[in-house]
C-alpha cells in the first residue's frame, strides 16, 4: 500500500462547510448563531434529531444554509436512524487534501463538497450502562459507529479539517474564528485533533470494559 505524502496545507482554513450531529445538545444555541455571525455563507449539513433541533435555532430565515445529510448523499437514513452518515461523499470530504488534484477531481466527479468542521458528540454508552438494571441489547444499541468514524476522519485529517467533540468548547472555537476571520489554524485543528482521539478512545474502552465483565450465557438476555 503506497501513503500519499502531503507536502503543502494552509495554516488558515476558511469555514465553509460544517457537520454537526450530537447527541448532547448543550451550547448549540451558542455556536451555530455564532458560526453563522461570522461566516453568514456557511452551509450546515446535520442528520436527525440534530437537525430538527437546528431548524428550531435558526428559524425560517436561515433554513437554507442548513441541509439534511439525507438531501446531500441522496441516501435516507435507515430505520432507528442506523445508517445515516457513512457515505462516500461525507468521507471525501472529510478527507480530502487540499492541493491533491485527483481528490479535487473526486470532489467534482461526486458533486461533493470538503467539510471544513465536523460538530460530534456520541451515543451516551456510559450513561446508559450506570443503570444497573440495563440489558446488554439496550447497551449494543447505544454503541456509536458512525460518529467516531467520522470524528476519527476529521481528526486524521487536521490538516485542514477541525473536529470538535466537547461543547466546552464552542465558546473557545467562536473566539478563535472571530480573530481570524472565520479560519481555523493549523495549531488549533492540531489540538483538536488530539482531543479527538482521546474522546474515541475513551468511548471505546468503556465499550469493551463493559464487554469484557460479560459472560457468554449473558448474551441470551438480547433475545427477551
Amino acid at each position: 500500500m503506497t501513503f500519499n505524502i502531503v507536502r503543502k496545507i494552509d495554516d488558515q482554513v476558511k469555514i465553509k462547510h460544517v457537520l454537526i450531529s450530537v447527541s448532547d445538545k448543550k451550547n448549540l444555541d451558542l455556536l451555530v448563531p455564532g458560526l453563522m455571525e461570522i461566516n453568514p455563507g456557511i452551509k450546515i449539513f446535520s442528520t436527525g434529531g440534530t437537525f430538527n433541533h437546528l431548524k428550531k435555532i435558526l428559524g425560517p430565515g436561515f433554513q437554507s444554509s442548513l441541509i439534511q445529510v439525507a438531501d446531500y448523499t441522496g441516501q435516507p437514513e435507515t430505520q432507528g436512524g442506523l445508517v445515516k452518515t457513512l457515505d462516500f461523499k461525507i468521507y471525501l470530504g472529510l478527507l480530502t487534501e487540499t492541493y491533491n488534484e485527483e481528490h479535487q477531481n473526486d470532489l467534482q466527479r461526486t458533486k461533493s463538497v470538503p467539510i471544513d468542521m465536523v460538530i460530534i458528540n456520541l451515543y451516551p454508552f456510559e450513561k446508559t450502562i450506570a443503570d444497573p438494571a440495563v440489558t446488554l441489547e439496550t447497551a449494543r444499541g447505544n454503541i456509536d459507529i458512525g460518529g467516531p468514524c467520522m470524528i476519527r476522519a476529521a481528526a486524521k485529517n487536521f490538516i485542514r479539517t477541525a473536529s470538535v467533540t466537547n461543547p466546552d468548547d464552542y465558546a473557545m472555537i467562536l473566539s478563535h474564528l472571530t480573530k481570524t476571520s472565520g479560519k481555523t489554524s493549523l495549531e488549533l485543528r492540531f489540538q483538536l485533533a488530539k482531543k479527538a482521539f482521546e474522546h474515541t478512545a475513551t468511548y471505546d474502552r468503556i465499550i469493551a470494559d463493559f464487554l469484557a465483565d460479560k459472560t457468554y450465557d449473558e448474551t441470551s438476555e438480547i433475545y427477551f
